[in-house]
């Protein structure tokens, strides 16, 4: 028997008001999704395709101009109408959002140590020193074989991949049931990227993580995910299990980023 998704996203439409007669310019359209807890759902799509907003507007994030209508539902519960009081209790302790760039995610005055501590205290009523523990086993569990002096750094001082890493351990340490990772691999290389997506794969069967995996790159999702979205000028044009989208593409967008990857991994251009 099929279980009940964790996540339910349906008809999801992200727009701008039309002003003196102009239309509605809708950026994403009617987008429809499932996830399943423990799954992986790769969201796949190029620059300007609508997955960033649509993981916006699962956190609830989006402020005017930009306008949210459909259904965004987490455990049943409608999460697209709640209060900002009601939607903090979910957001980061039940759904965590890991975004695009590392170096803007975190505020350049504070310390990574800074960093997570606060975000701890905010949803947990621990003392400092108890947070500093708990920051210190999660740095530890990214790999981090110097957790004391990462979290003694400030976020300018860690590269690209090592930023990524701390976001991720802020995101476990509240223990989410969905971790939503916009462009997790994004501008780093290739041996790097392995070792994120690694991660995230060995915390997604440790903690029974679900996970919405977002990329433009064909071989980051395939890594991953169980099932496949694939958005286009902000639709949806396809979707399937993993292997069924990537054997038997549908959409001819579909095919030409898998023709995009095979190319790639030819080394033609």
């Amino acid at each position: 028997m099929l279980r009940e998704p964790l996540l339910s996203v349906h008809d999801l439409t992200i727009f701008v008001e039309g002003q003196a007669c102009k239309p509605v310019h809708e950026i994403v359209k009617k987008v429809s999704f499932n996830v399943f807890p423990g799954k992986v759902l790769g969201v796949l799509g190029s620059s300007g395709s609508g997955k960033t907003l649509t993981c916006h507007a699962i956190m609830n994030l989006l402020k005017k101009p930009l306008n949210v209508t459909g259904r965004i539902q987490y455990i049943g519960t409608e999460v697209l109408y709640l209060p900002d009081h009601e939607i903090r209790k979910i957001r980061g302790s039940e759904v965590a959002l890991v975004m695009q760039n590392p170096h803007s995610s975190l505020n350049p005055v504070f310390t990574i140590g800074s960093h997570m501590v606060e975000t701890l205290r905010a949803h947990q009523n621990i003392s400092r020193k108890e947070a500093k523990k708990i920051s210190l086993h999660y740095l530890e569990k990214v790999d981090f074989e110097h957790a004391g002096d990462i979290f003694k750094q400030y976020p300018f001082q860690l590269s690209g991949g090592m930023l990524q890493r701390v976001l991720i351990a802020i995101a476990l340490m509240l223990k989410p049931s969905l971790m939503i990772t916009d462009e997790p691999t994004s501008a780093l290389d290739k041996v790097t990227q392995t070792h994120i997506l690694n991660l995230l794969e060995k915390f997604k069967h440790e903690y029974g993580m679900s996970i919405l995996l977002v990329s433009h790159d064909f071989d980051v999702i395939s890594r991953l995910a169980d099932e496949v979205i694939v958005m286009h000028e902000g639709m949806v044009v396809e979707k399937g299990p993993l292997l069924k989208v990537l054997n038997q593409p549908q959409h001819a967008f579909t095919r030409s980023l898998i023709e995009a990857s095979s190319r790639l991994k030819r080394g033609i251009k």
